[in-house]
């Protein structure tokens, strides 16, 4: 069993205090064929922009490699992990490995105990596949996942793929043994409220993170009371953070400044929430119920030269119509959101050997 006392004190403290981690996509070649030199190039580029944690094996992995036919979940997440420690070692900068975890539980079980084994320091526990269970099965389950390795709760919003899980769920969620954190993703204000409270009525050192994407500065400015509990967002597990990492690494730092010495909030940094709100609905893709979510963020990576193309396992999934000049609106609308110039200056290095 992998517990949170096993994660490097350091990693763990800069995870506690809250940090950027970007939920990897997966790199593909031409012929949708894995390519290491830039998922590596991927893992080199969201170090060195400042990040505290990589997630992989989650929704923007792509979910495919899971399948038998593909087979790409155990290498994929093996050679990450791999990826990410040399580079740690050249920088002298662990960071906190994520692993998701899909499925039922045999499923997940495996997921579980090969992460722990190919050095994840925590899973992001996906339920979508107990969409008509009972609350107590779900709860059973993750008790399981959490005897293996330390666990992220994850509220999956129902478009595409999560349900709606009441605020009951998450009061006998926070009281189990190996919770790390939560990563609230409903994009529904009422529910990610829902969440909040029950880890601050439990009085758990379980951390906060939003993937809300929709929401990303909102959540991390704000301070929760209940009552006489006080509680924060402490940082982000994001799908918009795979790409201008640098720049909401800066976000976050400036976020955690203000919060911390309670200053009041500036009128532009709440423009500047919007703004990003309007960059992720080109990157994600909503008006279209979302396809282009995971083609979108490719897209703006290989506009940067960090990724070869935009290929999906999936052949139809790609951008929707008018995704790509909704991409091209937002950069050029918002030029202090974008990291070109960063990526620009360390593209060689990263895909160097």
């Amino acid at each position: 069993m992998k517990t949170i006392a096993d994660i490097t004190p350091s990693v763990l403290a800069e995870f506690r205090r809250g940090t950027v981690i970007p939920a990897q996509p997966l790199a593909l070649d031409a012929n949708r064929n894995f390519s290491p030199v830039h998922q590596r190039a991927l893992c080199r580029y969201y170090m060195d922009a400042g990040v505290g944690g990589i997630a992989v094996g989650v929704h923007s992995t792509q979910f495919e490699i899971r399948k038998k036919e593909i087979g790409l979940f155990e290498s994929v997440l093996r050679q990450t992990s791999q990826f990410i420690d040399e580079w740690s070692i050249r920088t002298n900068r662990p960071i906190l490995k994520v692993g998701g975890i899909c499925g039922k539980t045999e499923q997940a079980l495996y997921e579980a105990e090969f992460e722990a084994a190919n050095g994840y320091d925590a899973g992001l526990l996906s339920l979508s596949a107990f969409a008509g269970d009972s609350v107590e099965n779900m709860l059973e389950h993750c008790r399981k996942i959490a005897k293996v390795i330390p666990v992220i709760g994850f509220y999956l919003q129902p478009s595409v793929g999560g349900r709606i899980l009441p605020y009951e769920f998450w009061q006998e969620f926070a009281k189990m043994d190996n919770v790390i954190a939560i990563k609230m993703a409903p994009f529904n204000r009422y529910c990610t409220l829902d969440v909040v409270r029950a880890v601050a009525e439990s009085g758990r050192n379980i951390t906060l993170y939003t993937g809300n994407d929709d929401n990303i500065a909102i959540d991390l400015l704000t301070e929760y009371r209940f009552g006489d509990r006080k509680i924060r967002i402490h940082g982000g597990l994001l799908g918009h953070w795979c790409c201008w990492t640098q720049k909401a690494v800066e976000l976050l730092r400036e976020i955690h400044a203000l919060t911390d010495n309670n200053s009041p909030i500036p009128p532009e940094l709440l423009t500047r929430a919007v703004e990003i709100t309007d960059s992720n609905a080109a990157f994600f893709d909503p008006r279209n119920g979302f396809a282009g979510c995971i083609p979108g963020i490719h897209e703006v990576l290989h506009r940067q030269g960090l990724l070869p193309g935009i290929w999906c396992l999936n052949p139809a999934e790609t951008l929707s119509p008018g995704q790509a000049e909704e991409i091209t609106r937002v950069h050029d609308a918002y030029p202090h959101l974008h990291d070109d110039d960063f990526v620009r200056e360390n593209l060689a290095k990263w895909l160097a050997d």
